[in-house]
């Protein structure tokens, strides 16, 4: 495959696993503005750390999959840049560690604004993004990525967006995270049952190759129903505003990505699995759509009149 060199990496960085990383900052930084702590130039960096630290997971996923034979030429998924031979493993793992700096620069002024809990986050998040595939013990080799992308990409990342901004940690921003790491987990879902068979010919673990394909169909619908359950108990018991149900907007895409989704079940010896990759980028929106919702909605809430 013969791409420019702009081209290879900016496949390399995934663009559209990206939303997942700007979701929870958006909802945080919306739910920082409802309460009246906004903070402009946290919540950019909050945003282009969360970004670099995708980049980074993403291309250490490229690297390490390829070295450890999870990449194969019976890949179905998209393409990933190492194992098409498009760009050397050597310049895919410095382009990582260059990502993981740039995010450390990023974090530094994050760390002056808002102290040391923010090294924290920063660093276990950097962390385990290379854990996610690389290491002794690969999270995503041992069922275990379902658990980094809910917790990681959902209460971690809202509401550490939300304290850079406002010092405190919000009950309501770890409710919200949990709906969005819900609805990330869905996108992972969606992956790993895409590979479940390739996966579990390279040794590689999850929860889709552990179970089969009922169970993540079922956890897939879960996930979703999580996020929506999640909402509404915002507005119940944390007072969000109504307008946050603007979120439930993330289930639209969903819709024509369900039926795809159910089609493994329904047609296992038929279905051809690459169908489930326009079902991920469907689920892919629908995290972008939730994560919107909830940040204008919170907005909104503090501003209209009706909220």
């Amino acid at each position: 495959m013969s791409v420019t060199r702009t081209r290879a990496w900016i496949l390399a960085t995934r663009p559209r696993t990206l939303s997942a990383a700007a979701a929870p900052v958006v909802a945080g930084s919306g739910l920082a503005a409802g309460d009246g702590v906004f903070a402009q130039f946290p919540a950019l960096a909050a945003l282009v750390g969360a970004l670099l630290i995708q980049i980074a997971t993403n291309l250490a996923n490229d690297y390490y999959d390829f070295v450890k034979g999870g990449d194969t030429g019976d890949r179905l998924g998209p393409v990933r840049v190492t194992q098409a031979g498009i760009l050397p493993p050597e310049a895919v793992f410095r382009g990582m560690v260059i990502t993981l700096a740039l995010a450390t620069l990023t974090g530094v002024y994050l760390a002056w604004v808002a102290g040391w809990p923010v090294i924290a986050v920063g660093l276990l998040s950097m962390l385990m993004g290379v854990c996610y595939t690389g290491g002794p013990y690969p999270l995503s080799y041992h069922g275990l990525g379902d658990v980094f992308v809910f917790v990681f990409f959902g209460p971690v990342a809202t509401a550490a967006t939300y304290y850079v901004q406002a010092q405190v940690w919000s009950p309501g921003a770890i409710l919200a995270g949990a709906g969005l790491g819900a609805f990330s987990t869905a996108m992972l879902v969606v992956n790993n049952l895409r590979d479940r068979e390739t996966d579990g010919a390279a040794g590689k673990r999850t929860l889709a190759v552990r179970f089969g394909d009922t169970f993540s169909v079922v956890q897939y619908f879960a996930c979703l129903v999580l996020a929506g359950v999640v909402s509404v108990m915002g507005v119940v018991m944390m007072e969000w505003s109504p307008w946050t149900l603007l979120c439930l907007a993330g289930w639209l895409p969903c819709l024509p990505a369900s039926s795809r989704v159910l089609a493994v079940t329904r047609e296992p010896e038929t279905v051809d699995r690459r169908t489930l990759n326009p079902a991920l980028g469907m689920t892919a929106r629908g995290v972008a759509l939730y994560g919107a919702g909830l940040g204008v909605g919170a907005l909104l809430g503090a501003t209209s009149p009706f909220g």
